[in-house]
């Protein structure tokens, strides 16, 4: 099989916040993990790749705050 590459791509760049952002999505208003993928363009490993660097960041309570605040809505 022969791949033909039309063009340049590049890596995008996300920072912690925009991380944060598009993992703190996930389960508002019942939005899935496929979903915010879909939404943002990445896969959904990509995103469980995003929470552990979070967490491991120590941004893990602001992780943790949002799930909590899910589980009132």
């Amino acid at each position: 099989m022969r791949v033909e590459i039309l063009g340049q791509e590049r890596r995008r760049r996300w920072g912690d916040a925009k991380k944060l952002d598009v993992v703190m999505s996930i389960g508002l208003d019942g939005a899935t993990v496929t979903e915010v993928a879909h939404r943002h363009d990445v896969s959904r490993q990509q995103i469980y790749a995003w929470r552990h660097e979070l967490k491991k960041k120590g941004l893990q309570s602001w992780l943790g705050l949002s799930e909590q605040f899910r589980a009132f809505c």
